[in-house]
């Protein structure tokens, strides 16, 4: 059986002829392979750190198990679809509404195991029906949708908890991270978030020195006075050791509100899918289903452990397009640097400590973009906000999620926000669909083998067709992935 780890030589080994690509299929040198999945590892480092710290998980642990759904994810594709699978930035959202209903740490992982098991088992009808199915439950009305108000829905986090801790520091942050997204070219502007925090780390030493202990609330809440960065816990730890790990605990209203993060997770696969099949020349449609199943499989096995769910991660796609090297032997690479880091508890302890008005700053941005990545999902399908068929359930779904509204069943089961307003958008549409008269609901083209029409020019009533959501990835990592710079790609911007 193939499972892609044989790798043939390109050229010398050195440097590609112009104009020439290394296929998923070759490699470079050993030592060139491995600097390009070091440099993977980098290009996701900013997601990857600040997504567990956002979630109240294990930061060890979440970069460890990265790694291993991305060996996971290459065995299950035969090595035919280049991609690193980070931790998940969609599920901050979820991982904030169940910690304010009480819920723990295991209850958190517990809930996105099951959604990572939803998205297997959409991988597996991905197989066997096709994409179509996609298309036919979640129109881009749909997709673009419940990606705003997951994104949208993050901003009293920012506003409440992470802003409040320093201010001034927050405003610096924010301001260095725009300034590095927009004016960074290359690899920098993959890596802008990392920069961004690197930056905060910065900043708050010298606010420290210069200015004391600041008088504000804590990360618990508290007012006190506190030093912006405290890395008292980074010598404590030891240089190698396990990450902490613990079992899931699943509780309905839990599950309820992580649920609809597949959407956004399926989006995000086929968008991925699509981009590396362009890029590369290889068409890959057939590889949809396996790469969206392979994906559940790896976030289900991290939370069953006590880590982040994963997802294909945009910034990754920005370094191939970079150096047109798309082989699957420098993700080898790179997955095992990250369990290296894994196993490094002082690592953990640097990432632990960033301070919150670090995390203020970066949220601002990371959740807007994550946010807007659903009108982008709109524009690149071509969504009429015109026809009151998309408008009104849109509309109707992120308000609700935005504005946190809540409807009580009984005296102990109710939906809010993100889980309510998905509800709301999806059973509007397709309620709204039923009932609509024809000149609204002109037919979509449906499709029916894989993605090869996604992004194409639809113009019907509801939107054109399907869409990759082009911007889907909304695990909100960065900037890298969204700037049309991936070799001529779709754009990819991110969870």
């Amino acid at each position: 059986m193939d499972l892609g780890v044989r790798w043939k030589l390109h050229g010398d080994g050195k440097v590609p002829a112009p104009g020439a690509v290394v296929r998923p299929d070759e490699r470079l040198s050993w030592p060139r392979t491995a600097g390009l999945g070091a440099q993977h590892v980098v290009a996701m480092f900013g997601a990857s750190f600040v997504a567990p710290v956002l979630m109240g998980l294990d930061p060890n642990l979440a970069i460890m198990m990265s790694g291993v759904a991305t060996v996971i994810f290459l065995l299950a594709t035969r090595g035919r679809v280049p991609s690193y699978l980070g931790c998940s930035l969609s599920f901050v959202g979820v991982a904030a509404v169940i910690r304010a209903q009480g819920g723990t740490s295991a209850t958190v992982t517990g809930a996105v195991l099951v959604v990572g098991a939803a998205l297997f088992l959409v991988g597996l009808a991905v197989q066997r029906f096709g994409a179509r199915i996609i298309h036919a439950a979640m129109p881009p009305i749909v997709t673009g949708a419940v990606v705003m108000l997951i994104g949208f829905n993050l901003a009293p986090v920012t506003a409440s908890t992470y802003w409040p801790q320093d201010q001034w520091t927050a405003l610096l942050v924010m301001l260095f991270t725009g300034l590095a997204v927009v004016c960074l070219r290359g690899f920098w502007s993959r890596i802008a978030i990392f920069l961004g925090l690197v930056f905060g780390y910065a900043i708050s030493w010298v606010f420290d020195l210069a200015f004391g202990k600041i008088h504000s609330v804590d990360a618990s809440g508290r007012l006190t006075d506190h030093w912006r960065l405290d890395l008292s816990a980074v010598g404590q730890a030891d240089w190698i050791g396990l990450p902490a790990f613990h079992g899931p605990s699943f509780e309905w209203s839990a599950v309820l509100v992580a649920l609809p993060v597949v959407i956004a997770l399926v989006a995000e696969n086929a968008g991925h899918v699509k981009a590396v099949g362009e890029m590369t020349g290889d068409p890959l449609d057939d590889k949809l289903g396996t790469a969206i199943s392979a994906d559940g499989v790896g976030s289900m096995l991290s939370t069953a452990v006590g880590g982040p769910p994963n997802t294909t991660y945009s910034e990754n796609i920005g370094v191939m397009a970079a150096t047109r090297v798309y082989s699957t032997a420098a993700y080898w690479a790179a997955a095992g640097f990250a369990l290296l880091f894994g196993l490094c508890p002082k690592f953990g302890a640097v990432v632990a400590a960033i301070p919150g008005g670090v995390l203020g700053g970066i949220t601002v941005i990371l959740y807007g973009m994550i946010g807007l990545l659903g009108a982008q999902i709109w524009i690149n399908a071509k969504v009429d906000l015109r026809n009151p068929l998309n408008l009104v359930p849109a509309a109707a779904g992120i308000i609700i999620g935005v504005g946190n509204v809540s409807m009580s069943f009984t005296d102990t089961f109710s939906l809010s926000g993100i889980a309510l307003g998905t509800l709301v958008v999806i059973t509007g549409y397709h309620a709204l669909r039923a009932f609509a008269p024809a000149h609204l609901k002109t037919q979509e083209p449906l499709l029916d083998e894989g993605t090869s029409s996604y992004g194409g020019d639809g113009t019907d009533g509801d939107g054109g067709d399907s869409g990759d959501g082009g911007a889907s990835g909304t695990h909100g990592s960065g900037p890298g992935g969204g700037d049309g710079r991936a070799g001529g790609g779709p754009q990819r911007a991110r969870s």
